[in-house]
C-alpha cells in the first residue's frame, strides 16, 4: 500500500492499524488509491472521532468505523471491516434497514433514541438499545451514495430504568395494611408477571415449620414446580431448583431450566436457561421467610449488576411479606382483643342480670322490714337492716350501670326518644344534688332557660349523663361552686358542667373517656367507684347522636360539655308509653354520695360497761379504723365495741397518721383504696417512722388474690383480710396481732392468755405432743411462713421458756427466711449476739442439707422450731424425707464442721424424715 493510502488510515487507533492493513481490493471499494475524495474525508472524519460512528458506503453498504464503534459489536469485529452491514447486523436489520433507507432516499438525517436492537455480538442474543443518528453520505458529485451513523449504547440505563421500576411498584406493596399473606403473595407474582423482560417467571415459597409451601407462581411453570417441599426429605425435584439450599439461606443457581421446561422470554421469545432461587431475608438471619425462585431473562447476560437486582428484587418481595405478616398478626390480635372484649362484655351482662333476682329478694324483703308497722325494728335492728338496704340499693345501681354500659359495648342499647323539655328536667335532675351539694360548703348554680324548640332524647339516657357529670363534680370540688347550664344556637344544645375542682392533667384527658380508667393520686372525697362513669357519659353521648367535650386546668377546675346538634334532637318519638323512672339514678347517685360528705366523729367510740367478753385482757384496747365509706366505718365502729375495744373511725389515710401521732393506738384497721393517702402509702408511712414501725396494721381491701395480699405483707402489715369476711375471723385476727405486739414489749411473760396465732399465710404452730419420736413437736396448723413467729413465753421455775416454730417450703431461699425470723424472735431475749450469729449460721447449714438431702419427701417443706430455757438455745431442723448421702465430689466439706463448731449437734432420721438439733448456752460466746 502507498504511503498516501497508510496516511489516510493514520491516527485511527488500533481500528485504523487494521483498516490500513486490510486488503480493499477484495472489496467492494476497490484499491484506496482509487477512492474518491469525498470518501477519503469521510474516512478521516470517522476514524479522528472519539464517538461510535460508522461509515455506510456504496449500494454494497461497506462498514468503515472507528475503535469507539468496534466497541460495540463485541465479537463482530474486524470481520466486519470493509463487510455488508446487512451482513453483519443481519439479525437486527429489519429494524436497520428503514432508518438507513430513509436517509439515502430522503438525504434528510434521522434521531432515534433507546432503538432497541437484536445483538449475536457475545454468543447469545442479546437485548440492546442505542441511541442512532443516521445522516446521508455523498460522493464527489454530490450523490447520496451512503450514511453516516452516529450511535450511544444506552442498555445499561434502559435496563436500569426497567428494573427500578418493577422495584418501586413492589415498593408499593410493602405496606401489607390491606391484605393478608397470602393476597400479598398474589399481588407480588403479578407485579413481578408485568416484566417478563427481567423475570421470565417467578414464584414465592414461604416456611411453613419444616416445610416449604408455593405460595404464589406465574402463569406458565405452574405445573413444574412442586407446591410444597419438605425440608426434612427434599427430594431430587426441589433439589434440582435449589430451593432446600435457599431455604437454609445459601442462594443457588439453576442452569439446566430448558431441560426441565420450555419457557420463550426475553426481548426474542428464547427458551429461559437459568434461574435463581434466592431467601427471602427475615429476621432470623439461619431461618429465611422462605424462598424466591426467579427466571434469568435468555437476552441478558447475567452479570453482577442482574444478579444485583435479583437480590433487591428477593428484599421487597421479603418485606412485603413480613409486613403482611405483621399487619396478620396485628389484626389477629386485635381480634382476640375484640373477642375477648366481646365475651366481658357478654359476661358483665350475664352477670349482671343474674345480680337482678337476688338482689330483687334483698331490696324487698329489707323495705318490708323498714316499712312494717306491724312489726316495728328496735332501733339496733333498723340502723342494720337501713345499711344493709342502703348497700344493696348501691349494688343495684352498680349493676344497672355495668348492664347499660354492656348494652352500648355490644351494640344492643338503643335510645327510646321521648319529645321532653330539657330546660326543666336538667334543671329538676340538677335540683337533686342541692342538698347534697350545698352540705359539702359548695354553691350550686342551675342555669336553664328555655330553649326555641323541643328537644326529642331518651330520657333515662339524659338523666345518666347529668347525673354522672354532676356525681363526678361533686367528688372532686372542695372549694368554691358547681355550675349546671343549659343553652343552644342556630347548631347545637349544649348541657355544661363546670366546677372549681382539683382539675385534670393535661395528659390524663385523652383517656379520660376510657372504660375504666382512673387518674391516679388525685384528691377526691371517696376511691369508690367502677371507672366507666365518664365512659358511660360519653357512650350514651354518642347514642343520642351528641359528643362530649372536656377543658380543665390543675387546681382551676373541670368543665365538661355535651353536644347535642339539632338535627339529632328531631327524632320521631316512640309511641310506646313511658315507664317512669325518672329521677331514679339521680337519687342514687346522691345517696351514695351522702356517703362521702359522712364525717368521721372527733370523739371515739366508747364500748358500752356490758360488751365485750367478761375478763378479757384485752378490754378497752384502743383501736384506729381509717375507711372512706360510711356505712363500713359505722359498720366496723358497732363490731369492735362490741369487743368492749375504744375505736376510733377516720376517712383516710392522712387523717389516720395524724390520729396515729396524736393518741397512739394498739392497732390500725385500714382499707386499701382511700381518698388523700391510701392505705399502702399509710402502711409504708407507719412503717418507715421508727414511733409507729411496730405498731400493729390491719389491711382491709376488696382488692382479692396473691398479689394484693404479697403486697401487703412486703410493706409490713401484720395481716390481710379480704372483704367481705366473717366478723369473727376479723376479731380472732385483731385479738391475735394485738397480743403479739404485747408479748413483743412484755418478754417477761407477765400477760396471760391464748397463744396467739402466726401471721397471715405463716405457720401458726402450736406445742403437742406427736409420737413420731417421743419428743414434744410443733403442730402445724397452716401454711406458709412467719416473719416473726408466736413464741409462747410462761414463768417456769423462774425460768424464761420460749417455743415457737415455722415451716418453710423445701426451697434455696428459706434459709435467709429462717435466719430473719429466728434473729427477730430471739433479739429480745439475753442471748449473746456471737451466740446468735454462731447459731443462725450453724441452722442455715442445717436448713440446706435439709432442703439438697431429702428424697422423696412425704410433704416438701422443712420445719424449723426454737427453744429456750434451762440456759439453752435449741434449734431443730426437719424434713419430711428419706436421707441421701452426698458422694465426698459433691459435698462442699464444710456442713457438719460448721454445725459441730458452732454447737453441739444430734441427727436423728427416720423413715418419715430426719431432724437435726443444735443446742447452745446462752452464756457461752466461745
Amino acid at each position: 500500500m502507498t504511503r498516501p493510502s497508510i496516511d489516510l488510515f493514520s491516527g485511527g487507533g488500533d481500528t485504523g492499524r487494521l483498516m490500513a492493513g486490510l486488503d480493499w481490493t477484495r472489496t467492494p471499494l476497490g484499491p484506496v488509491e482509487g477512492w474518491p475524495q469525498s470518501l477519503r474525508v469521510a474516512v478521516r472524519l470517522v476514524l479522528s472521532s472519539r464517538y461510535p460512528m460508522l461509515l455506510l458506503w456504496g449500494e454494497e453498504f461497506s462498514q468503515l468505523y472507528n475503535d469507539a464503534y468496534s466497541t460495540l459489536i463485541g465479537d463482530k469485529h474486524p470481520a466486519a471491516l470493509g463487510d455488508d452491514v446487512r451482513v453483519t447486523l443481519a439479525e437486527g436489520w429489519d429494524v436497520l434497514a428503514p432508518l438507513i433507507q430513509q436517509a439515502m432516499t430522503t438525504g434528510v438525517a434521522s434521531w432515534v433514541p433507546a432503538l432497541r436492537l437484536l445483538l449475536e455480538r457475545a454468543g447469545y442474543r442479546e437485548e440492546a438499545y442505542f441511541n442512532v443518528s443516521h445522516a446521508p453520505a455523498r460522493d464527489d458529485d454530490g450523490r447520496t451514495v451512503g450514511v453516516f451513523t452516529v450511535c450511544s449504547e444506552v442498555t445499561e440505563q434502559v435496563v436500569g430504568e426497567r428494573r427500578l421500576r418493577l422495584l418501586r411498584d413492589l415498593s408499593v406493596l410493602g405496606d401489607g395494611r390491606t391484605v393478608d399473606v397470602d393476597a400479598t403473595g398474589a399481588r407480588l407474582i403479578e407485579t413481578i408477571g408485568g416484566h417478563p423482560l427481567d423475570v421470565p417467571f417467578a414464584a414465592i415459597y414461604l416456611r411453613d415449620g419444616a416445610s416449604l409451601r408455593s405460595l404464589a407462581r406465574t402463569s406458565g411453570v405452574q405445573g413444574t414446580l412442586p407446591d410444597t417441599v419438605d425440608l426434612a426429605d427434599a427430594g431430587p425435584v426441589a433439589h434440582a431448583w435449589g430451593l432446600p439450599d435457599a431455604a437454609e439461606g445459601r442462594p443457588a443457581q439453576v442452569s439446566d431450566v430448558a431441560d426441565r421446561m420450555t419457557l420463550p422470554a426475553g426481548a426474542w421469545d428464547d427458551p429461559v436457561h437459568t434461574a435463581l432461587a434466592l431467601p427471602l431475608p427475615s429476621g432470623d438471619e439461619d431461618q429465611p421467610l422462605g424462598v424466591l425462585l426467579a427466571g434469568v431473562s435468555p437476552s441478558r447476560r447475567l452479570d453482577e449488576a442482574y444478579r444485583s437486582f435479583h437480590q433487591l428484587l428477593a428484599q421487597q418481595a421479603s418485606l412485603a411479606l413480613r409486613n403482611a405478616q405483621e399487619y396478620e398478626e396485628e389484626r389477629r390480635r386485635i381480634e382476640a382483643l375484640a373477642e375477648l372484649d366481646r365475651v366481658k362484655t357478654d359476661f358483665f351482662a350475664n352477670v349482671s342480670h343474674e345480680f337482678r333476682t337476688p338482689l330483687t329478694l334483698m331490696l324487698g324483703p329489707l323495705a318490708d322490714a323498714l316499712t312494717d308497722a306491724t312489726a316495728p325494728l328496735a332501733a339496733v335492728q333498723r340502723e342494720r337492716v337501713e345499711t344493709a338496704w342502703r348497700n344493696a340499693t348501691r349494688l343495684l345501681t352498680l349493676v344497672n350501670s355495668l348492664l347499660t354500659f354492656s348494652s352500648l359495648e355490644a351494640g344492643r342499647a338503643r335510645s327510646d326518644a321521648r319529645t321532653v323539655d330539657l330546660s326543666a328536667l336538667t334543671a329538676e335532675l340538677a335540683g337533686v344534688f342541692r342538698a347534697a351539694v350545698e352540705r359539702a360548703g359548695l354553691i350550686l348554680e342551675v342555669a336553664c332557660p328555655p330553649l326555641p324548640r323541643p328537644v326529642t332524647i331518651d330520657p333515662v339516657n339524659w338523666e345518666r349523663i347529668v347525673t354522672n357529670l354532676l356525681s363526678n363534680a361533686l367528688k372532686y370540688t372542695f372549694i368554691g361552686r358547681i355550675r349546671v347550664s343549659l343553652d343552644a344556637d342556630d347548631e347545637e344544645v349544649r348541657l355544661t358542667v363546670a366546677d372549681t375542682g382539683i382539675g385534670i392533667a393535661e395528659q390524663d384527658l385523652p383517656k379520660l373517656f376510657e372504660r375504666f380508667h382512673r387518674v391516679r393520686g388525685t384528691r377526691s372525697r371517696s376511691h369508690e367507684g367502677t371507672g366507666i362513669g365518664l365512659a358511660l357519659v360519653n357512650e350514651l353521648a354518642r347514642l343520642e347522636g351528641g359528643e362530649v367535650r372536656v377543658t380543665s386546668r390543675v387546681g382551676a377546675g373541670s368543665t365538661f360539655t355535651v353536644v347535642l346538634p339539632w338535627s339529632a334532637t328531631r327524632r320521631s318519638a316512640v309511641a310506646d308509653p313511658l315507664v317512669e323512672r325518672r329521677g331514679d339514678a339521680a337519687r342514687a347517685a346522691v345517696q351514695e354520695a351522702a356517703g362521702w360528705l359522712a364525717e368521721a366523729s372527733d370523739n371515739p367510740t366508747e364500748p358500752e360497761h356490758t360488751s365485750g367478753p367478761a375478763a378479757d385482757e384485752l378490754a378497752g384496747a384502743r383501736i384506729l379504723v381509717a375507711d372512706d365509706n360510711t356505712d363500713m366505718r359505722a359498720y366496723l365502729s358497732r363490731l369492735l365495741t362490741g369487743q368492749g375495744w375504744r375505736v376510733r373511725a377516720v376517712t383516710d389515710g392522712r387523717q389516720a397518721l395524724d390520729e396515729v401521732h396524736r393518741e397512739r393506738p394498739d392497732l390500725v384497721l385500714t382499707d386499701v383504696m382511700m381518698p388523700v393517702l391510701d392505705g399502702f402509702d399509710l402502711l409504708r408511712r407507719l412503717r418507715a417512722d421508727p414511733a409507729t414501725r411496730a405498731l400493729p396494721v390491719l389491711v382491709l381491701s376488696a382488692r382479692a388474690g396473691g398479689e394484693a395480699s404479697v403486697e401487703g405483707l412486703g410493706l409490713g402489715a401484720d395481716d390481710y383480710l379480704v372483704k367481705p369476711f366473717a366478723a369473727t375471723e376479723l376479731i380472732a385476727r385483731i385479738r391475735a396481732a394485738i397480743r403479739r405486739a404485747r408479748d413483743r414489749h412484755d418478754p417477761a411473760g407477765t400477760r396471760t392468755g391464748d397463744t396467739p396465732p402466726a401471721r397471715p399465710g405463716a405457720v401458726a404452730a402450736a406445742t403437742e405432743p406427736t409420737a413420731e419420736d417421743g419428743e414434744t413437736r410443733v403442730g402445724v396448723v397452716a401454711t406458709g411462713r412467719s416473719d416473726c413467729g408466736a413464741p409462747a413465753r410462761d414463768a417456769v421455775a423462774g425460768r424464761d421458756v420460749l417455743d415457737t416454730s415455722w415451716t418453710y417450703p423445701s426451697a434455696p431461699t428459706s434459709a435467709a427466711l429462717m435466719r430473719g425470723d429466728v434473729r427477730r424472735t430471739l433479739r429480745d431475749l439475753a442471748v449473746d449476739p456471737d451466740v446468735l450469729e454462731d447459731l443462725l449460721l450453724a441452722a442455715s447449714e442445717a436448713v440446706n442439707n435439709a432442703v439438697e438431702h431429702a428424697q422423696r419427701p412425704s410433704r416438701p417443706e422443712v420445719r424449723v422450731r426454737v427453744q429456750v430455757g434451762d440456759g439453752l438455745v435449741r434449734i431443730s431442723v426437719r424434713d419430711f424425707g428419706t436421707w441421701r448421702d452426698r458422694r465426698p465430689a459433691m459435698d462442699r466439706g464444710r456442713g457438719a464442721l460448721l454445725m459441730n463448731a458452732y454447737g453441739d449437734v444430734r441427727l436423728v432420721s427416720t423413715t418419715e424424715g430426719t431432724t437435726v438439733t443444735i443446742e447452745r448456752r446462752l452464756d457461752d460466746p466461745a
